[in-house]
């Protein structure tokens, strides 16, 4: 084979047609099983509604894409509430808060609260979306002191507010920094920076 001859890639056979219509005929696939940690997000879940009001979930559900956490979003008004509940009830006893990130779906910006119960080693999450254009959310920094410089971090590179933080102020970039550079829209004043 010389430089000039084309390498041809090897081609998949075509499906029958008459085959892929009796496949789509079948039997309907089972349904998904439900995660084993199902319950521990129902019994969170139940507890929630219950000491702080049906409206404080937005939504909850297994993290099939993570640690198969179970993840509840917690409308904003309601975290400060929701995180107090975490650590302070018996059955949760979320004591320990591993991390806390910011995420920009341009639509809203999303904080998320990655806690652990250390005695039994379960793992939850609880997110909290706020509006883009004017994104407060409640400090959980009284609740676990751990909080406090990634949610300075959270406000300094994607610019969601934390009411009733102790210190909010950047922490990385300088405080005449214009704009959140983490957020997808950002544009810097000089591109070369």
């Amino acid at each position: 084979m010389n430089e000039d001859t084309p390498i041809e890639k090897p081609r998949r056979p075509r499906a029958d047609a008459s085959a892929v219509s009796a496949e789509a005929d079948g039997p309907p696939a089972e349904p998904k099983p439900a995660s084993p940690l199902q319950p521990l997000l129902d019994e969170a879940v139940a507890l929630v509604r219950e000491a702080i009001g049906e409206e404080a979930i937005e939504e909850a559900y297994v993290n099939e894409l993570g640690s198969e956490a179970p993840t509840l979003v917690v409308r904003p008004e309601y975290l400060l509430r929701t995180a107090e509940l975490f650590k302070e009830h018996a059955s949760l006893s979320c004591r320990y808060l591993r991390n806390v990130s910011g995420v920009d779906y341009e639509t809203h910006l999303e904080v998320v609260y990655h806690l652990v119960n250390l005695e039994t080693g379960e793992n939850y999450t609880i997110k909290s979306r706020a509006d883009r254009q004017d994104p407060i959310v409640d400090s959980v920094t009284p609740v676990w002191e751990t909080a406090n410089w990634n949610e300075r971090e959270i406000y300094d590179l994607l610019g969601v507010q934390f009411k009733g933080h102790p210190d909010m102020r950047r922490i990385m970039m300088p405080d005449d920094w214009v704009g959140y550079p983490l957020r997808k829209d950002y544009e810097p004043l000089d591109p070369e920076v």
